[in-house]
């Protein structure tokens, strides 16, 4: 049998993308729809979209498929056909990112999950086959223009932090498995209220909306295609835009702009900024905002600590680096912090 995934390194994989001479357009999009047998179904999608240079990160589940990609131009006819000619996805809508230079992924990884997001349900009641209605921008706009409407985000903190619709209730947590509780938590007593859940691409807060309904709050809606969907179609009808600041990304640009609106800090030395970076220093990673001044200050790095340590012999840092739990660390003011102050 063939091997299906990739095994060149990251590297290299990431110099061939910058190598390349055509364009690609960064694509979003979510189904949930019922998969037999997911694994059988991750090698045919792995070994059409490779052969059409499909790059990006592709979860399938039982319960459907959730993808964020970058698309070769000249391929996406191509593209369109094969993911249309898979009977629960035709015609489908593709969320087109709205601040795209095609650097977005550099490599496809397709994976079988036991959800494609994880939610904690484990109730055999649940069912995805009842959710809220769906809003589109016009609609967004007009609903929220009425006083008994509630608008919740159903992101994690650092995504709200750097732009999100104007009232917007953040959930304070940054796992979608609290979240869903936490929100029916704070919304009891509004049970015959506009409640608006909304997301990055429309995948968690369709979700979302199907438990609120679930646990018997009435009028539910969730914004269809989310905020990547409610741009395009604010820009393409002249609307106002209601979301303010950047749209968290989960691929290497880490933020599309929405309008121009900086609402966050940087969270070394507290000036206006909302650029999401990783630390520079391998054993650390961690994801935290930071200013130009800031990021030159610090050579890209969270701390001190950090910026003495890239400078470090690699066999030293590889040292300094066994043992460490490497995982996604993110800096969130909300709660504990990771490190006693970033910049000390």
């Amino acid at each position: 049998m063939p091997v299906l995934h990739n095994r060149v390194s990251n590297e290299e994989l990431k110099q061939r993308l910058m190598e390349e001479t055509f364009h690609r357009v960064t694509i979003s999009f979510y189904q949930y729809f019922p998969i037999k047998n997911p694994q059988e179904f991750r090698d045919h999608l792995y070994k059409q979209l490779n052969a059409l240079g499909v790059f990006g990160r592709i979860y399938v589940a039982k319960e459907g498929i959730n993808a964020q990609i970058s698309v070769p131009e000249h391929y996406m006819e191509a593209f369109k056909s094969f993911l249309y000619g898979i009977e629960p996805l035709n015609g489908l809508r593709l969320n087109i990112a709205v601040d795209d230079d095609g650097k977005s992924f550099w490599v496809l990884k397709i994976k079988v999950r036991d959800k494609i997001v994880a939610d904690g349900i484990d109730d055999p009641d649940f069912s995805m086959e009842r959710k809220g209605r769906y809003v589109n921008a016009e609609q967004m706009n007009e609903l929220l223009k009425q006083p008994d409407t509630i608008v919740i985000d159903m992101r994690n903190h650092y995504e709200y932090e750097v732009g999100h619709f104007v009232n917007a209730k953040e959930v304070p947590s940054d796992t979608f498995r609290d979240q869903l509780p936490m929100a029916v938590d704070m919304m009891k007593g509004n049970e015959d209220k506009n409640i608006i859940m909304y997301c990055t691409g429309g995948i968690r807060c369709e979700k979302a909306s199907a438990y609120m309904l679930h646990k018997g709050f009435k009028n539910v809606f969730h914004l269809e295609g989310g905020i990547i969907n409610y741009a395009r179609q604010a820009k393409e009808n002249g609307l106002e835009s209601k979301f303010i600041g950047k749209n968290f990304v989960f691929d290497n640009r880490l933020g599309e702009r929405i309008t121009e609106d900086v609402i966050a800090k940087c969270h070394q030395c507290g000036k206006p900024a909302d650029t999401h970076t990783n630390c520079k220093n391998n054993g650390c990673h961690l994801l935290f905002i930071q200013c130009e001044s800031c990021a030159a200050a610090y050579e890209g790095c969270c701390s001190q600590e950090c910026k003495d340590t890239i400078h470090m012999p690699v066999e030293r840092q590889k040292e300094l680096r066994k043992g460490i739990e490497n995982g996604q660390n993110i800096f969130n003011k909300s709660r504990v912090r990771l490190r006693p102050r970033l910049g000390e």
